[in-house]
């Protein structure tokens, strides 16, 4: 699947997703699997959380949001005093976007296949390869796609998205996050906090 720069998805050998029609609607172009409605988000992660999750700044993390790069799907901010609240699945693509960044692709590319991504309901990320030789992001659903894409010469980037997503899982693991219903603070298990009670208990 190729993500082209002006948001469209053009013809590959697993168009998953897609269609070479670029006029088709949002809904013509989805996964079949995205048909499906969203589970209901439990637990939800303060900016801040998220930024120490996605390793980005809290000003990048504004500025994706404010431009709707990539805004919290939980809890968007109404206003002075309220707090954005991120999904899991969000804080993955803030790291993916950072990742891409890292890379120097543009990101005027980056938004367009987050934008794809969106379109599909963010299904099956975890299974999912993101490559892109700078100018263009692709999507590959397996090992066949990925050979294609290297087989063609050009310098190749590419994300496993299924390390990202346990890169993350082990973050907010140790980190606070937040029960949506009630606003509980659900506190992370942090080796260090764990290393620090052991070293006083033994003094």
């Amino acid at each position: 699947m190729r993500i082209s720069g002006d948001g469209t998805a053009t013809g590959g050998p697993y168009p998953l997703g897609s269609s070479a029609d670029p006029t088709a609607s949002p809904t013509d172009n989805q996964h079949p699997r995205a048909a499906a409605q969203p589970a209901v988000e439990t637990v939800g992660y303060r900016g801040p959380t998220a930024c120490a999750a996605a390793g980005i700044t809290y000003r990048q993390l504004d500025y994706w949001a404010r431009t709707g790069l990539v805004e919290p799907s939980v809890r968007p901010a109404y206003g002075s005093g309220t707090q954005r609240l991120y999904s899991f699945r969000d804080v993955v693509v803030l790291k993916i976007v950072k990742r891409f960044l890292d890379t120097g692709v543009a990101l005027q590319n980056i938004r367009a296949a987050v934008q794809h991504l969106r379109a599909r309901g963010f299904q099956d990320l975890e299974r999912m390869t993101l490559m892109s030789d700078g100018a263009t992001v692709y999507e590959c659903t397996s090992p066949d796609e990925v050979v294609s894409l290297l087989q063609g010469g050009q310098g190749i980037f590419g994300i496993a998205v299924g390390v990202v997503w346990r890169d993350v899982e082990t973050a907010l693991s140790q980190l606070h996050g937040e029960r949506v219903d009630t606003g509980e603070t659900l506190v992370g298990n942090n080796p260090g906090d764990e290393l620090a009670r052991r070293r006083n208990r033994a003094v």
